[in-house]
């Protein structure tokens, strides 16, 4: 997964949303006050619509997403902060009822700009941009038909835990980044006073989470709750200065940071939590499915047609699910098998799931060997791709605050510009949840070949306009290539074992159950427990992780279904090509030209290889 997804509610953060929402990353922003939109927008539109001014198509394609991704920046400085500019570190989103509805007109302007183009006046690769940035831009508008922003907080994230992981990201190497900081600490509260007022308005309208997924929030809220500033995560920075800012310097912007904790972070999460469990949890919907809210069945179809970027329907994804997990559900006995064990898949499973040999006793232990299992892919990466990134990556446990209610690993993407490397975070949390047999799967989707690989490549792409390159992203690519790249495992060395063999069958496994629960509990009438039951009858996960991956299903409707349906696809396309090329057929040169253009919609991603097959020929 990632986390950029990692809270994927559009209005609040929409392109990194979909980024992370994005690989099993965690990103959730943050908004905050007083933002003034772009000054010159109007005028940069009327120049592109204009249709005196003397610029080609493509020129004028080019200006609209120059356009597009500065307003993104303005109207969304956390955004900035997660790819490397500072220029807006000192403020936050504005989610104000005012400025959410005049982003929602400017996105219509946008798209009522870009469709001013003569299309057909367009070169191949902007006809490519075109494509692109119409179906975001439309999506978008669609989007406002639903109500993403009056539920901006969940168990998966929301302002209980971004505003920490915002500020970590922050560069802190001199006074104006500290500055930065101390500015977004003392304005923080009207961030969260602003989402306060946005779930008041949810809960007035029946349109909250399921009160079930809820329970662990209040603790999450208590978790930035300090007695002394100091301990807090959003003052980390304060307690080490670098050499270069002198001591009367540093005092100063401790007392800051104090003082905007105390009579502002402090009392506002107080409120929060506070609101939370006199009136948000115990008035929460009971309901898990999205089509027992309002227009919740239409929502869910444009969830689905958005994260998957295919014309599947609902109940055509749950019945592609069910064949899937018969199919690896046949893999899985066989590999029960040839291991020698005696027993039924049910003992077998249970077996994983209890041994002690299958678990470390020490968190340390535990992220020691998931950097030697990184280590050892490291080394495999040439014979598969001939390009690679240069940003390197490392691995982290998930921060204490969020673990309880966080699944089993995320990933982070880095920032070369401002020094900051990929993270692969793991959850050691519950160590005995936590078993060996899965660890390489799991590495070899977060880490390389999987998200940091192709994040990283994206974002080093030079030929790229900065909007694709920066802000586009599709999940069901960058989710599916992550899936995809469980599979090369085999390619690489990796599951010799028949645990560890079983437990990347278990990893395809839990995809498609996805399929399956995801558009059960959402399309189809299904029960949560239900759900969960499913899940633990064809997997050897823990009950922990099966429990806590259905609430984030529950809460984040149809995000779950782009990973297995994009590794299908790329798995398809990769079938398709060697069949075509035969001994000419290259992997590496497949791999290479498939992440080339960065994330892209599955349809448009057929189109290119196919081309490519015929251009190989």
């Amino acid at each position: 997964m990632t986390i950029i997804n990692r809270t994927p509610i559009k209005t609040v953060f929409p392109k990194l949303m979909l980024l992370a929402t994005l690989v099993c990353c965690q990103l959730a922003f943050f908004p905050q006050p007083a933002i003034a939109a772009l000054s010159d927008f109007q005028d940069r539109l009327d120049r592109v619509t204009d249709k005196q001014t003397n610029l080609s198509q493509d020129s004028r394609l080019a200006e609209l997403m120059d356009v597009i991704y500065d307003y993104h920046l303005d109207e969304y400085p956390e955004y900035g902060t997660y790819l490397g500019d500072s220029s807006q570190d000192h403020r936050w989103t504005d989610m104000s009822a005012a400025a959410i509805e005049q982003r929602k007109n400017e996105t219509m302007l946008l798209l009522e700009a870009l469709e001013s183009l003569d299309v057909l006046a367009l070169g191949a690769d902007a006809r490519l941009d075109y494509k692109l940035v119409h179906k975001d831009l439309s999506f978008d508008v669609e989007a406002q038909d639903y109500s993403d922003d009056l539920m901006p907080l969940n168990q998966m994230g929301g302002i209980q835990q971004s505003v920490a992981r915002m500020i970590s990201m922050m560069p802190a190497r001199n006074v104006g980044q500290y500055r930065n900081i101390v500015a977004r600490l003392e304005s923080a509260d009207t961030l969260i006073e602003q989402n306060i007022t946005l779930l008041k308005r949810g809960l007035g309208k029946g349109l909250t989470p399921p009160a079930i997924t809820l329970r662990d929030v209040p603790q999450q809220v208590r978790n930035q709750l300090f007695d002394d500033p100091m301990d807090s995560s959003l003052l980390a920075s304060f307690k080490h200065f670098p050499d270069s800012i002198d001591g009367p310097q540093q005092a100063q912007l401790k007392a800051a940071a104090i003082a905007a904790y105390k009579t502002k972070i402090a009392p506002a999460y107080s409120k929060l939590l506070r609101f939370l469990e006199q009136h948000y949890l115990p008035n929460a919907v009971k309901e898990v499915g999205l089509a027992s809210l309002p227009q919740g069945r239409e929502w869910y179809a444009h969830r689905v047609q958005r994260l998957t970027t295919t014309e599947f329907t609902p109940q055509q994804i749950h019945q592609l699910g069910l064949s899937e997990v018969k199919r690896i559900r046949e893999a899985m006995d066989r590999v029960i098998a040839s291991s020698g064990f005696e027993g039924d898949f049910n003992q077998f499973t249970e077996f994983l799931r209890t041994d002690p040999q299958f678990y470390f006793t020490s968190k340390e232990d535990l992220l020691r060997e998931y950097r030697n299992i990184a280590k050892k892919a490291d080394a495999q990466l040439p014979a598969l791709f001939g390009k690679l990134p240069r940003l390197p990556y490392g691995v982290k446990a998930i921060p204490a605050y969020a673990e309880k209610s966080q699944t089993t690993a995320y990933y982070s993407p880095g920032a070369q510009s401002v020094g900051r490397a990929g993270i692969f975070f793991a959850n050691t949390y519950a160590l005995h949840t936590r078993p060996i047999w899965e660890m390489e799967a799991l590495t070899v989707h977060e880490a390389m070949p999987g998200h940091h690989l192709q994040i990283a490549l994206a974002q080093e792409q030079t030929n790229l306009h900065r909007w694709r390159r920066d802000m586009y992203s599709v999940t069901a690519f960058v989710e599916g290539w992550g899936l995809y790249s469980e599979s090369l495992g085999d390619e690489m060395g990796f599951y010799k074992d028949p645990y560890s063999k079983f437990g990347q069958l278990t990893y395809e496994m839990w995809r498609a159950v996805r399929l399956v629960v995801d558009t059960g509990m959402h399309s189809l009438g299904w029960s949560r427990q239900r759900a969960i039951d499913f899940f633990i009858a064809n997997s050897a996960k823990s009950e922990h992780d099966i429990t806590v991956e259905i609430d984030r299903y529950i809460v984040w409707p149809g995000q779950a279904l782009a990973y297995k349906m994009g590794e299908l696809k790329i798995k398809e396309l990769r079938a398709y090509a060697t069949a075509e090329l035969g001994d000419d057929f290259d992997i590496r040169s497949f791999h290479d030209f498939v992440l080339e253009a960065g994330p892209i919609p599955l349809d448009i991603l057929e189109m290119r290889v196919r081309g490519w097959v015929e251009g190989s020929r």
